[in-house]
């Protein structure tokens, strides 16, 4: 059929343009070959050196670090220790300071209530004496009105 030419002109033109695998294969083998024949055995020698320094590190130089970080952390955490304790006596002393002018300044209110009291007793004394004082002035006043009525009265009826 006409149609099967271009079907297959058309799966060339893919497979030209479209399909890399070969190529990709190609270029792979290319890249392995090329490691293994100018690498050789360094990558090896690198990972040995490698494993070499790793050892070494674990053995010897990682207690020296964990001494120091020991001793380090040890001093640290007494500091931090008496920095703690002396926060705290700090409070405390704090604490006692403030109680202390919480008490002064109860007892002042207390001395200031007990005054007022005192002074309201004081005062309602006074006014008591006052109203006495003003009541028997009042009582001499019509004792003193009600005796010029009656010696007035006797001057009238002349």
């Amino acid at each position: 059929s006409p149609i099967q030419p271009i079907i297959k002109d058309v799966g060339e033109v893919y497979s030209r343009l479209l399909d890399h695998r070969p190529v990709i294969q190609g270029e792979i083998r290319y890249f392995v070959k090329e490691f293994e024949e100018k690498r050789g055995l360094r990558e090896l020698r690198v990972l040995e050196n490698l494993k070499n320094t790793v050892f070494e590190t674990n053995e010897h130089v990682l207690p020296k670090c964990e001494q120091a970080m020991q001793d380090n952390l040890s001093e640290t955490f007494k500091r931090l220790q008496a920095a703690n304790a002396m926060i705290h006596r700090l409070q405390e002393r704090e604490l006692e300071v403030r109680k202390l002018q919480a008490d002064k300044v109860m007892a002042r209110e207390e001395r200031c209530i007990a005054h007022c009291e005192e002074f309201m007793k004081e005062q309602q004394n006074k006014r008591a004496e006052v109203d006495e004082e003003h009541r028997k002035a009042m009582e001499r006043l019509k004792e003193q009105y009600s005796e010029m009525e009656k010696e007035l009265a006797k001057y009238i009826s002349f």
